[in-house]
């Protein structure tokens, strides 16, 4: 877990809380190692790890797969979650400051953790997906209860190109009396995405607004994509 930590550690954070409050979104290269993402995947047919199968085409999500973790998570993950959300705390606490929100995340992620517990949010959200060819996700936010905190990432764990065509992050944000903007993203295996998870700040002639803004996947035109989503907070099912 060394090697995730020092990267971690070596990542420009305030780079990228300039670039989230710009785009809602920033990307850091190469988080994970190939060695790594292979690994993810191929636990993927694991069924102790796994909590929740969800096939999206029988909720009108998407077509393809998710399932999410059960506690205790992977080393590798937790590593992550916990190590990240301290580095994200900040940016978050700044947003919900500018926007007049009455919310202060704690600097430890196990503190957050307590939180969605109490409210009865005691389940992981942390997922792995896997689309083929034709596969897409809707979109959509993940909120899953009253405590949610407001960043969280995905992290590619195929290459594009190469393991399959197609399957884009798209990102859509909200423009204030006109049509949604698309953001469209194709990050590179190992590669992570960080974004809001609803709405990010806004600056008006007024103040600050809410900016609202929504994720899914392009569809797959050909091969496999697999990734890997890290929701910092639970969830009650």
């Amino acid at each position: 877990m060394n090697d995730i930590i020092q990267k971690i550690e070596e990542t420009d954070w305030r780079q990228v809380a300039e670039t989230m409050y710009q785009n809602g979104y920033a990307i850091i290269p190469g988080l994970l190692s190939e060695t790594e993402c292979d690994q993810l995947k191929s636990d993927y047919d694991n069924p102790h790890l796994y909590r929740k199968t969800v096939v999206m085409e029988r909720h009108r999500f998407g077509l393809g797969a998710y399932k999410y973790f059960n506690y205790p998570l992977p080393d590798l993950i937790h590593t992550l979650r916990s190590h990240i959300y301290t580095r994200l705390t900040p940016i978050a606490n700044k947003w919900f400051e500018v926007l007049n929100i009455e919310t202060n995340f704690p600097s430890e992620h196990r503190d957050l953790l307590e939180q969605c517990h109490q409210n009865g949010q005691e389940r992981a959200t942390v997922l792995i997906l896997k689309y083929g060819k034709g596969g897409f996700n809707t979109l959509h936010q993940d909120l899953y209860g009253t405590v949610y905190f407001p960043i969280q990432l995905v992290i590619m764990l195929s290459e594009p190109d190469k393991d399959f065509t197609g399957g884009e992050l798209v990102l859509t944000q909200q423009i204030p009396r006109a049509q949604s903007k698309a953001i469209v993203l194709k990050p590179r295996k190992g590669d992570a995405v960080i974004f809001t998870t609803n709405f990010k700040p806004e600056k008006g002639t007024r103040g600050y607004y809410r900016v609202n803004m929504k994720h899914g996947v392009s569809e797959v035109k050909t091969g496999e994509r697999y990734a890997l989503g890290i929701i910092f907070h639970d969830a009650t099912s």
